[in-house]
C-alpha cells in the first residue's frame, strides 16, 4: 500500500495561468505565477506530508460517539489546527472579517489538494466555507460580527441541516419548527439526519445553520425559513442541540455523518437569517457553493485514485514486464488521465466565472449558473469511473482494502448523491439553465468552443478541433430537441426522460473543448509538456468524445422507451 500523494502543481498552475486567465482578475493584481506557485506548494505541504497520511487510518478508525460528543479519528484534530494556523480556511473570503480576499480559482486549485489527499477530513472545510457564504450573502450585520470572523478563520466551524427522515430533497415537507421567544430569538425544534461534521471534537464551536418553518409559515417550500444555531451560546452555556448518533457509512469513514436532536431540553436557541420564509432562496447559496466543491471532490479523488494505480503499474511485474507496458493498462491510465486534466480545467473555468460574477458580471454569473450541474455530475459520475478503473488496474490487490484503492472507490460513491442527486442536477441543467432562457447562456458557451475550434485549426490540432467542431453540432441538435420538446410542445415528461443523458453529452463535449484549449496553450512551453497536453486531448476526443452521439441519439429518439412504461410494471 502507498499512502503517497503528490499534488500535481505544475499541472493546476498551468490550468490557471494558461487556460482560464487566473491574472485577468481584478483580485489578481497583486498576483504573479511565483506568488501562485508558493501558495499551491506550501497547501501541497500541508496535504502530502499531514492529511494524505491520516486518510487510510482514518479510514480505519473512523469516529467515535460517546455520551453526545464525537471524537474524530487519531491525528484529525492535529492536522485541523494546522490547517487554521496555515490560514487555509480564509483563502477565498473578504477582509473584512479576516479574509485573505485570494480569487475563488485560486481557493479551487488549494481545496482540490485537501480533497485529494483526504476527502473525509476535507469535508468540515467545504461545510464551513457554504456557511460563510451563507451568513455574508444574507446575515444581519450582527450575526456577522458575531459569526463571520471565527469562521473564517476556522475557529469554528458551520455544517448545513436541511434533510429530516422525511424529508430528502424534497424540502417541502420539513416538520423542524421554530418558536418565536419574543425577544428576537426562536426555541428549535426537530430532528436533522445526515449532518456532515454536526458534531466533532475539532474546533471550539460548531455553527448549525438550520431550515426550520415558524408556526405561520405556510405549507411547501414557501414556509421554510434559515436559523443560525450555535452549539454554544454566547455565555459559554450548552446550546439544547445534541448528536444522537453517526451514520455507518460505505465510505469516508473519518468524516462523523450525524443525526442532530434539536430542542429536547425545551428548546435551542436560534436567530432567524434574513426574512421569514425566505429560508430555502437562502440555502441556495450554501447549496450552489457546495455543489461546484463536490465536483471538485469528484477531479481530486480520480487523481488520488490515478497516482495510486499509476505508482502500483510501474512497480508490478506480471509476464516479466512491469504491467504499465501492457497496452490495455496503458490505455486505462490515459483515460483516467485525460478524464481528470479536462475536469480540473473545466472546474476552475466555472471558478473563474464565479469570481467575475462575484465582481457584478452578469454574463459570468450566467455561465456559472450553466456550469455548475455539468460540474457536479459530470465530473462526480467520472470519479466513479476513474476510481473503478484503479481498483482494476491494482487487480485481485485492488479489492484488498490494504492496499488503498478501494477506500478512493467507496469514498467517491456518495459524490453523486449529496448536494442534490446527479439526476436533480440533470434536471436543472434542462429546465432551468436551457428552457428558462431559451438556451441563451448554453448558446454563449457554444460559441466559446467554437472559437476554441477555429483556433486550433490553424495549428497542428486541427483534426482535433474537426471532431469537437462535429461534436458540437450534435449538442446543439440536442439542444434544439430539448427547447422544441420542452417549449413548443410543452412535452416536460420527455424531457425529463433524456436529461441525463444530454447532461453526459454537454459534459463530453466541454471536457473535449477544455484538452484541445490545453493542447492549444501547451504550444508555447515546452516540447515534451506540449507533447503530453497534445496526447492527453487526442485520447480524450478520439476515446470519449465519440460516445457523444450515442448520448444525442438517446435524448433525440430515447424518452418514449422510458415513458411508455409504468412503475408498476416494473
Amino acid at each position: 500500500m502507498t499512502t503517497s500523494y503528490n499534488p500535481p502543481v505544475k499541472d493546476m498552475a498551468f490550468v490557471l495561468q494558461h487556460l482560464v486567465g487566473l491574472y485577468d482578475l481584478p483580485k489578481s493584481a497583486e498576483l504573479d505565477p511565483e506568488t501562485v506557485e508558493a501558495v499551491l506548494e506550501e497547501a501541497g505541504k500541508l496535504a502530502r506530508d499531514v492529511l494524505a497520511p491520516l486518510n487510510y487510518t482514518g479510514d480505519r478508525a473512523g469516529n467515535v460517539l460517546k455520551d453526545g460528543v464525537v471524537t474524530t479519528a487519531p491525528g484529525f484534530k492535529d492536522a485541523y489546527n494546522q490547517y487554521c494556523k496555515g490560514g487555509w480556511s480564509s483563502v477565498p473570503f473578504e477582509p473584512d472579517h479576516g479574509g485573505q480576499g485570494l480569487p475563488w480559482a485560486l481557493a479551487f486549485a488549494v481545496q482540490e489538494m485537501w480533497q485529494s489527499a483526504n476527502m473525509a477530513f476535507s469535508l468540515c472545510p467545504l461545510l464551513n466555507q457554504g456557511a460563510v457564504e451563507a451568513i455574508e450573502a444574507h446575515g444581519s450585520p450582527e450575526q456577522k460580527e458575531i459569526y463571520l470572523e471565527k469562521l473564517i478563520s476556522g475557529e469554528w466551524t458551520g455544517t448545513m441541516n436541511l434533510t429530516e427522515p422525511q424529508a430528502g430533497s424534497d424540502l417541502s415537507v420539513i416538520r423542524s419548527r421554530a418558536e418565536p421567544v419574543g425577544d428576537g430569538t426562536y426555541k428549535i425544534f426537530g430532528q436533522k439526519i445526515f449532518i456532515t461534521y454536526g458534531e466533532h471534537d475539532m474546533a471550539d464551536n460548531i455553527i448549525h445553520l438550520v431550515l426550520a418553518r415558524t408556526p405561520t409559515a405556510p405549507e411547501g417550500v414557501k414556509g421554510i425559513s434559515l436559523f443560525i444555531v450555535p452549539k454554544f451560546l454566547a455565555d459559554g452555556t450548552r446550546n439544547d442541540v445534541k448528536c444522537t448518533g453517526i451514520e455507518h457509512k460505505l465510505g469516508i469513514h473519518a468524516s462523523p455523518t450525524c443525526t442532530m436532536q434539536y430542542g429536547d431540553q425545551g428548546g435551542a436557541i436560534g436567530t432567524l437569517v434574513g426574512q421569514e420564509n425566505e429560508g430555502l432562496k437562502y440555502m441556495f447559496t450554501m447549496m450552489n457553493n457546495a455543489r461546484l466543491s463536490v465536483g471538485l471532490q469528484g477531479v481530486a479523488i480520480a487523481e488520488r485514485a490515478y497516482q495510486a494505480a499509476l505508482y502500483y503499474a510501474r512497480d508490478r511485474v506480471q509476464g516479466r514486464v512491469r504491467i504499465i507496458e501492457h497496452p490495455d493498462v496503458l490505455r486505462m491510465l490515459l483515460s483516467m488521465k485525460a478524464q481528470i486534466e479536462s475536469a480540473r480545467a473545466l472546474t476552475y473555468e466555472a471558478a473563474i466565472a464565479l469570481d467575475r460574477a462575484r465582481g457584478g458580471d452578469a454574463t459570468a454569473q450566467a455561465r456559472v449558473d450553466l456550469l455548475t450541474p455539468v460540474v457536479k455530475a459530470f465530473f462526480t459520475d467520472m470519479a466513479l469511473d476513474v476510481t473503478s478503473t484503479g481498483v482494476q488496474i491494482h487487480g485481485g490487490m485492488g479489492f484488498i482494502e490494504e492496499t488503498g484503492a478501494a477506500q478512493f472507490y467507496r469514498d467517491a460513491r456518495i459524490l453523486p448523491i449529496y448536494e442534490g442527486t446527479n439526476g436533480i442536477q440533470a434536471n436543472d441543467l434542462a429546465f432551468r439553465k436551457i428552457l428558462r432562457d431559451g438556451g441563451a447562456a448554453a448558446e454563449a458557451w457554444f460559441k466559446d468552443i467554437e472559437a476554441v475550434c477555429a483556433k486550433a485549426n490553424e495549428s497542428d490540432l486541427s483534426g482535433m478541433a474537426e471532431a469537437v467542431r462535429d461534436g458540437l453540432v450534435q449538442l446543439r441538435k440536442a439542444t434544439t430537441w430539448l427547447l422544441e420538446t420542452g417549449t413548443e410542445r410543452n412535452d416536460l415528461s420527455a424531457v425529463s426522460a433524456v436529461y441525463t443523458p444530454y447532461l453526459r453529452a454537454f459534459g463530453m463535449l466541454s471536457c473535449a473543448a477544455m484538452s484541445l484549449r490545453a493542447a492549444q496553450a501547451a504550444q508555447n512551453m515546452d516540447a515534451e509538456f506540449y507533447a503530453a497536453k497534445r496526447d492527453l486531448a487526442r485520447y480524450y476526443i478520439t476515446h470519449h468524445l465519440p460516445q457523444l452521439a450515442a448520448c444525442v441519439a438517446v435524448v433525440e429518439g430515447g424518452s418514449e422507451a422510458v415513458n411508455a412504461i409504468t412503475p408498476q410494471s416494473l
